[in-house]
Order: C-alpha cells, then structure tokens, then sequence
C-alpha cells in the first residue's frame, strides 16, 4: 500500500490535471455541444463561448487543485491569471483554427471535431501551465 501512496504523491500534479484537465474537457465539450447543436449557435461563435468559459473553469482549478499556487497578493494573482489567458488564448488560436479546418475544410462534424481538438489542446494547456504559468517559488 505504499508503493500506490508513494505513486500517488510522485505523480500528484499530473494526476490532479489529468482529473481537472478531463473535467475542463467534460465543460467544454457540454458548452459547446449546448451552443452549436442545441442553441443553433454557428460553430466558430459557440467554440469562442466555450473557450471562455473553460479558461475561467481551468484557472480556477488549476491554481487551487493542481498546481496549489499560492498568491499572497492581488498583483501577483493578477499576473497569474493574465499570463494563463495568454497562454489560452494561445491554444484557443489552435483551437479556432483546428475547428475551421476540420469543419469547413474536412467537412467533419463539429462536434467530433471539439472532440478531435481537445486531445492536442489539453496538452499544449498543460505545458503552458506547468512551465510558464504555475511555476512554485518564484
């Protein structure tokens, strides 16, 4: 039983983002699914929706359960959160265009395309996240 116990704290980070990082799919993939199939948003509108909401969804998460960054003050957690944006909204371009191109290029669903998506961005976020973003004792 300690060897699962040691395991588990080894690999405490990534298996809290492989929970929160599924659950910020989960979000995703319901958004936009409620956006474009039930609403009858255009995809690419509803995709921008989505994008927002799991950015708000994913910071939250992140900071407190996967990464436990600490801010002690206001300007520090604002630098956080402006530098996550940043980096989202650097995955969202891949997102936006990864869409366009399977949907209107490919003629693919959109939402197997979200799905599709989500794979490489979930990885592009964590990068961002454990390397420039949550980054303990700086």
């Amino acid at each position: 039983m300690t060897k699962i116990k040691k395991l588990i704290s080894k690999y405490d980070e990534v298996i809290g983002y492989l929970v929160f990082g599924g659950l910020t799919t989960v979000v995703n993939i319901v958004v936009f699914y409620l956006f474009d199939s039930i609403l009858g948003v255009h995809y690419l509108f509803a995709n921008a929706i989505t994008i927002i909401v799991s950015i708000l969804f994913a910071f939250f998460t992140n900071k407190k359960y996967v990464f436990k960054s600490a801010t002690p003050t206001f300007q520090l957690w604002l630098k956080e959160f402006s530098l996550f944006v940043s980096f989202r909204l650097l995955s969202a371009v891949f997102d936006m265009g990864s869409m366009w191109l399977l949907v209107d290029g490919l003629d693919l669903d959109a939402n197997w395309a979200k799905i599709i998506t989500q794979f490489i961005v979930v990885v592009l976020n964590y990068a961002f996240s454990k390397f420039f973003i949550f980054k303990q004792g700086e």
